[in-house]
This record gives structure tokens, C-alpha cells and sequence, in this order.
């Protein structure tokens, strides 16, 4: 028996009006008016696959520091940013996971995000899979109104958790509905009505079919119905081919966050583990190069996220700046100064030899002093008392923090100006000097709660080298518990 024991989700703070694009475009293309409903998420120029999928991770995982459970790590998405390096070591550096786990990466079509939920169920043991998508889209097309950004994880262990897992059904035929080529450019996609009529409604449910036959189940039995799609109704001419009751199409969230690529699939079941009662059945599938679907059975136990999709949805903040949008996602040249002038080459033995500070955000605690610090030295920096080497590691990302000291720089480059930084206490001990994120100018003072997220630091674009660090970002939940008890 094996099964869902966690799970997580993360959409984008941003979420971009709809009708502002469509208002930008409508000289050129008037006929996208009627798309102009709604909003889809949008990743800040900082995110990326893989730190939207951290964020669902932890989302996952829970504060706890101690993650030596997790023996294996499954990443997934069609937009990593890297195609020669192991984009999941990068998430298990982030995590702090041991060393000693194993490591994928999953990609190649729509679907790899259910395909790696399907592997680690397969293969047992506790595993985690983490699934994150940033496609970008041309401007002035459908499927940028269409897409959205967002990711999701999975705790899989032994037993069946919050989800017992029943069965899996796959199918798998190259036809081409879209692609991308190994430039990482735009998706080139095929005819609508080729799509639909030949891809999905002929595909899919074979894949459907399967899995409830190795589950023991009739359609019928089927209480949530979980496809993404572009295609409006799409889901609900599925569910009518193979039996499933109308009722039990769930919402694919296109109205409020857009389709996430190959974390739609799992950001829907996510959301559906939320609100399902024990015992009721959820079938989620998805469509790419083929299909794949899987069975579940809601317990009603195991650990529910912090936030999940209903609280990463809650947390918006609606963007009305198109150009903004343009800007965050590469699609506009534009000056950026002299300051800007710098080589960003990343020093890539500094980065091996620091991997656990950089990525991990991993400090040291003088073990005779309890003195707390980051950066980690062999030399404390104690009052009064420098020993040597008794330092031991000391994990600040999901410690409580709050803003010190900081500056609103519009004189240094920035994506999103002005360059927001500062001083950042920890709760317990411990200070780091790093930038703020998620901010608008107005929103940081001192005394402010904020939490670590995981993020682009700078892009090195000679050499085609992402760098990631930590950043301090205005922890919400915090500051509404605070204004609620200043209010009683």
C-alpha cells in the first residue's frame, strides 16, 4: 500500500489582468477580446520552474528542519533551466535533503508531472515530486492569456496517507499537438479541432479506462474529475466518454491562475485533496505525446499544506502593467543602463565548496558559545570568545524573521525597481544582509515579519548560467495575525 502522505502547492503573488493585455492589443488583435476575462498567474522576474517548485516543496514538507525521510527526489517540468545539469540536485541543495538520495529529472511532454507522481508511487519508499512550469508564449497570442505559472509537490511514503494510491493507467503515441525545440523558444502549436478531435477525445480515455480497471472501479465511482485544458469544456467531454458524472468535473482554475503546463495536473489534484472527503475517489489525468492518469481515495488524514492552492490563490496581487509583464519574461529589449554593465560569471568551485549556504541558506551555531551566524567561518564571531572550528550547521530557511534596517535603491539596476534591501534578523539568533522580493515601494518598514524564499539572484546571460539565493519576502500570514491581535 502507498500513498499521498503531504502535499503542496504555489502559484505567483502576481496575477495579470487579462483585460489589460487584451485592452494593450486590441489595434492588432481585437479578435483576443473575448479571452480578456479573468487572470492568469505570473511568475516575478526572480522565479523560475524550479524556485516556484521549492516554494511547493516546503509547502509540502513543512517547517520542520530535519528532512532525512526523503530517500528519493523526482523533478518535473518542460522548463527547467537547465538541459545539461541536474535540475533537481539544485531543488535537493535548496531542501537541505541528504546527500545520499536519489535525484531525477522528468520532462519531454505535458503530462511528465503526473508520469513522475506515477514513477515514485510505483517505486515506493518516501519520495518527493516536485513539479514546476514557467512557459513563456509570444506576444500577442492565445496562449499567453491562456498559460500560467505555478507548480506543486507530493510527500509519497508507505501506507495511504492523505490519498491511498488504487492504479494508473497510461498511454503513450507521439502525436504532436505542439512543440518546442531544443532552443528553449516559443511552443509552435498544431490546429485546434486537430488537437481535440484526434489527440484528446481519442487518447485520453484509453488511459482512463486502464487506471480504473487496475483500480477496481466503474466510472461512476469517480467523485472528482481533475483535467487541465485550454480548450473550454474539454474536461467535460472526457468525463462524458468514459462514464464520469458530470458533477464530478472539478474547475480547472483557467479563470483564476491561467493552465500551468505540467503542473496543472498536479495543482488540480492538489486542490481537490483539499476539499475531498474521506473516501470519495479522484481521478486525475492529462494529455501529452499520449496520456496518464491516476486513482486515489481521499482518507482524510495526513498533513494538510499551510497554504496549498486555496492559500497561494488567496495571496494575490492583481498587475495591470502589460509592459511589466513583457519585461519579467524576456520578450522586450530594453536599455538597462551602465550600471547594469557587469560580468556576472559565477565562480563554480566558490559555488561546490559553499553549496549548503548558498543553496541551503544553511549558517553555524558555535557549539560553545551558541553564537549564530551566516556566513559559517571556522573562526566564531562571539564576543570576546573567537573559537575555532565549533561551529555546526545551522538551518536559517524556515526560521521567523523581520526586517532591521533596509533601502529602497533606484541608483543600482534592478528588474523591478527600486532594488529593495536589508538587514534580516532571525528569531533565535542570526542576521544576514540579503534582498527583498515581492514589494512594492511602501510595503517594507522597519519591524516588518517576513519568511525566506528561494530565488533567482542573477542571470548570467553570456554563458547561459542561472544563480540562485535566498531572499526575504513580507510574510502575510504574520502580519494579518498581528493586525488581528492589535485589533482585539
Amino acid at each position: 500500500m502507498v500513498g499521498i502522505a503531504a502535499w503542496g502547492a504555489y502559484a505567483p503573488r502576481l496575477r495579470l489582468s487579462r483585460k489589460a493585455v487584451t485592452e494593450a492589443n486590441a489595434w492588432v488583435a481585437p479578435n483576443l477580446k473575448a479571452k480578456g476575462k479573468g487572470e492568469r498567474s505570473m511568475a516575478n522576474w526572480d522565479e523560475d520552474a524550479l524556485t516556484m517548485a521549492v516554494e511547493a516543496a516546503r509547502d509540502a514538507l513543512g517547517p520542520d528542519d530535519d528532512r532525512s525521510h526523503i530517500a528519493s527526489l523526482y523533478f518535473a517540468s518542460t522548463t527547467a533551466p537547465f538541459a545539461d545539469r541536474l535540475n533537481a540536485g539544485i531543488v535537493s541543495a535548496a531542501l537541505t535533503l541528504e546527500k545520499s538520495i536519489t535525484a531525477s529529472d522528468v520532462t519531454g511532454s505535458q503530462r511528465c508531472g503526473l508520469t513522475a507522481l506515477g514513477q515514485a508511487l510505483a517505486a515506493g519508499g518516501t519520495a518527493l515530486v516536485a513539479v514546476g512550469e514557467r512557459r513563456k508564449a509570444r506576444a500577442v497570442s492565445a496562449q499567453e492569456l491562456d498559460f500560467g505559472d505555478g507548480a506543486a509537490a507530493f510527500v509519497i511514503s508507505d501506507g495511504p496517507g492523505a490519498a491511498e494510491f488504487l492504479g494508473r493507467g497510461s498511454v503513450t503515441d507521439d502525436f504532436v499537438d505542439h512543440f518546442r525545440g531544443d532552443d528553449g523558444g516559443f511552443d509552435y502549436y498544431w490546429e485546434e479541432r486537430w488537437i481535440r478531435d484526434e489527440g484528446i477525445v481519442k487518447l485520453v480515455p484509453p488511459a482512463i479506462r486502464k487506471a480504473l480497471e487496475v483500480s477496481g472501479l466503474s466510472a461512476s465511482d469517480v467523485d472528482h474529475f481533475c483535467f487541465p485544458s485550454t480548450f473550454s469544456g474539454m474536461a467535460a467531454t472526457v468525463a462524458k466518454s468514459v462514464g464520469i458524472k458530470p458533477e464530478a468535473v472539478r474547475d480547472n482554475l483557467a479563470a483564476l491562475m491561467g493552465e500551468a503546463g505540467c503542473a496543472h495536473g498536479p495543482i488540480m489534484l492538489a486542490h481537490a485533496l483539499e476539499q475531498a472527503k474521506a473516501g470519495e475517489i479522484i481521478l486525475v489525468a492529462q494529455f501529452g505525446q499520449g496520456a496518464e492518469a491516476l486513482v486515489f481515495r481521499a482518507t482524510g488524514e495526513g498533513t494538510r499544506p499551510a497554504r496549498g492552492v486555496t492559500g497561494s490563490l488567496a495571496d494575490r496581487e492583481v498587475e495591470t502593467n502589460y509592459l511589466k509583464f513583457l519585461t519579467f519574461n524576456g520578450l522586450v529589449d530594453w536599455e538597462k543602463g551602465m550600471r547594469a554593465e557587469k560580468d556576472n560569471k559565477t565562480a563554480l568551485t566558490t559555488l561546490y565548496r559553499n553549496e549548503d549556504m548558498i543553496l541551503g541558506l544553511v549558517g553555524g551555531r558555535c557549539r560553545e558559545t551558541g553564537v549564530i551566524q551566516f556566513p559559517r567561518t571556522r573562526i566564531s564571531v562571539a564576543p570576546n570568545n573567537p573559537a575555532v572550528d565549533t561551529q555546526e550547521p545551522y538551518k536559517f530557511a524556515e526560521r521567523r524573521a523581520s526586517i532591521l534596517s533596509y533601502s529602497a535603491d533606484y541608483l543600482t539596476f534592478s528588474m523591478a525597481p527600486p532594488n529593495h534591501y536589508g538587514m534580516v534578523v532571525f528569531e533565535g539568533g542570526g542576521r544576514i544582509m540579503m534582498d527583498i522580493t515581492d514589494v512594492s515601494p511602501g510595503d517594507v518598514e522597519t519591524g516588518l515579519p517576513v519568511r525566506m524564499v528561494f530565488r533567482i539572484k542573477e542571470v548570467d546571460e553570456k554563458r547561459g548560467f542561472v544563480r540562485y539565493f535566498w531572499k526575504a519576502t513580507p510574510d502575510r500570514a504574520a502580519i494579518a495575525a498581528q493586525t488581528a491581535q492589535a485589533a482585539e
